[in-house]
């Protein structure tokens, strides 16, 4: 993540070699720069099916589906992909993918990156929330949907954006959802 910030960046801000978060301790974590993410994903899939009269052809389809996700999320920058533990009928309550996304053409200001944001969201009863908030860590902007929350935290020193992409498709992102994710995005901290 090093990298020598722009010109209009502040000199006396570094720029941050890690990050930090505190996740529940019933979230699975997945280290997707590692080489052995399948298996940590796989060791997931089995310890949810343990005990439980789970199909194999359920299990299969948990584990390509959770597969997909995380090849996709690392194919757009994502570094750790985080599950929580399943629910008894076998349904997944929430996850978390977290990306880096360099600023490329995307804005470094927030307020012009909601704006930017907001521009290509759809109208429609579907639509979702953009709005600019202040973390601990940093000006972020947050996408609330019905089912996902996004944050996208700016990191200092001008790099770009450090992305937690929330879903929750058995709950949807309402009442304690909302409120667990947001508690989990404002323990962001990082490490210069």
């Amino acid at each position: 993540m090093k990298k020598s910030a722009p010109d209009d960046a502040s000199p006396t801000v570094g720029v941050p070699r890690d990050y930090r978060l505190l996740i529940p301790r019933e979230w699975f974590r997945i280290d997707l720069m590692q080489h052995r993410w399948r298996a940590q994903l796989k060791t997931y899939v089995d310890r949810q099916a343990e005990g439980r009269r789970v199909p194999a052809e359920l299990q299969q389809d948990v584990w390509a589906t959770l597969r997909n996700t995380a090849e996709a999320g690392r194919a757009r920058g994502a570094m750790e992909f985080f599950l929580l533990t399943t629910t008894r009928n076998g349904g997944l309550p929430a996850s978390l993918l977290v990306s880096l996304m360099p600023l490329g053409n995307t804005p470094a200001d927030p307020d012009k990156y909601a704006a930017w944001l907001e521009l290509r969201e759809p109208e429609g009863p579907g639509r979702r929330k953009v709005s600019v908030v202040d973390l601990p860590a940093g000006a972020a902007v947050r996408v609330l949907g019905a089912t996902t929350l996004s944050v996208h935290a700016l990191m200092p020193g001008g790099v770009g954006y450090l992305t937690l992409s929330f879903s929750a498709p058995l709950t949807g992102m309402s009442g304690p959802m909302e409120q667990l994710c947001d508690a989990i995005a404002g323990s962001l901290r990082w490490v210069v």
